[in-house]
């Protein structure tokens, strides 16, 4: 299992590109982007660009798509990498790497032939999953779930949908979704519920609300409405009644992406604590030079590890499940992630004193981005829930 931690020749291809499109595309952007009020104007569609002509925004695709074919563990160290110098980047381009793996493994190839060829020729071209609603979504996990809003009513040769979507990444800017329609009420979201594949600009599918959000601004998440719109049988993913399937079965590495994307968020504030303890004299020495600080960042550095080998170990087993996966991998590195990148937050703010408060040296945008995935890919007490039913089923 050891081979999975040394990077190839061709990872460290691909993350030396990334990280040059981080520093030079993303990071002198970042904070301004971030400032601006409308979270609109957050977005840049300059980067998304730019990922396309190098060639990342892609790399999840086969190569006969056009794409490198990058495998779960390689995704995860580019997402990484991505949010060191931005979370929201990161996750625009991490929803857009995932939902191109399960179009790949789960649309037939008719429908293959219909969505992967224009969005892989689309400069702009992403990709979002519409789950989560007002109501319900982590439901699913509880004792008593219940069936999504979101629902379909059988017609000739298709589905008439009604229902809204919130919070969904990339909900205002994607091509294509991956939606969950409820179409057996008498069952629960679990065993009843549908995934269609659903074209921008189809009738009846419109864009709500785009959210105002504390952190992770550079990505837009928004209400997806649907009013008697009609999705054609042509569009089902899957089985009919098979939601939870297509996910599972098709990208158990979804929840690893998400722990890679709080994880850089962890390294970044990192950098800035060790940046600042050597700089900062208190006491007539740096403080880098007293006890207390030294053993808080080298506590910071354990966690970050601690929590990149339990994302990658996840992510490998995604691609190799035979070698030992198992279900608790698609929740806990993403809830570990999670914990200990607002624990080095709240470090970090502490070592730079009232300095951390103030904007100008960039740690309050962090915090603010580190409490994004205490939430977002599904909180985490729903997740150990979800992991412990998976344990004790």
């Amino acid at each position: 299992m050891d081979k999975m931690f040394v990077l190839n020749e061709d990872q460290r291809a691909i993350l030396e590109t990334v990280s040059r499109f981080a520093r030079d595309e993303i990071a002198p952007r970042a904070a301004r982007l971030d400032a601006n009020r409308d979270p609109l104007d957050c977005f840049s569609w300059e980067i998304v660009e730019k990922a396309h002509e190098l060639g990342i925004r892609t790399m999840t695709l086969g190569e006969e798509w056009g794409g490198l074919g990058a495998d779960s563990l390689t995704t995860a160290m580019v997402v990484e990498e991505l949010a060191k110098a931005d979370l929201g980047v990161s996750v625009i381009m991490a929803q857009t790497f995932k939902v191109a793996q399960i179009m790949q493994r789960a649309l037939s190839p008719e429908q293959q032939q219909r969505v992967l060829p224009g969005f892989a020729s689309d400069p702009r071209g992403l990709l979002a999953i519409g789950n989560t609603e007002p109501g319900n979504a982590s439901d699913r996990y509880l004792s008593i779930p219940v069936p999504f809003a979101t629902g379909a009513e059988r017609a000739d040769g298709g589905w008439i949908v009604n229902g809204m979507k919130q919070f969904i990444s990339n909900g205002n800017r994607a091509s294509y979704y991956l939606v969950s329609v409820q179409t057996d009420r008498r069952k629960t979201m679990a065993d009843g519920a549908t995934c269609f594949f659903v074209e921008r600009g189809r009738p009846g599918f419109s864009i709500g609300r785009v959210h105002d959000k504390m952190g992770e601004r550079l990505a837009n998440n928004a209400e997806l409405v649907f009013q008697d719109c009609f999705i054609p049988d042509a569009n089902v993913v899957g089985e009919v009644g098979k939601f939870g399937a297509v996910y599972a079965r098709f990208l158990p590495a979804s929840n690893s992406y998400a722990g890679a994307s709080v994880l850089g968020v962890a390294v970044a504030l990192y950098e800035k604590a060790v940046e600042w303890a050597k700089m900062r004299v208190q006491g007539g020495k740096p403080i880098i030079e007293h006890d207390g600080i030294r053993a808080q960042l080298a506590e910071m550095r354990m966690l970050i590890d601690a929590s990149r080998s339990y994302i990658h170990r996840a992510a490998w087993l995604a691609d190799h499940r035979e070698q030992g996966w198992d279900a608790t991998l698609s929740t806990l590195p993403k809830t570990m992630a999670s914990q200990a990148a607002w624990k080095i937050a709240t470090w970090c703010m502490e070592i730079h004193g009232g300095h951390g408060y103030m904007k100008e040296l960039g740690v309050e945008k962090l915090v603010r981005d580190a409490a994004a995935f205490l939430h977002s890919d599904g909180v985490n007490r729903t997740l150990f829930l979800k992991a412990a039913n998976d344990m004790f089923r």
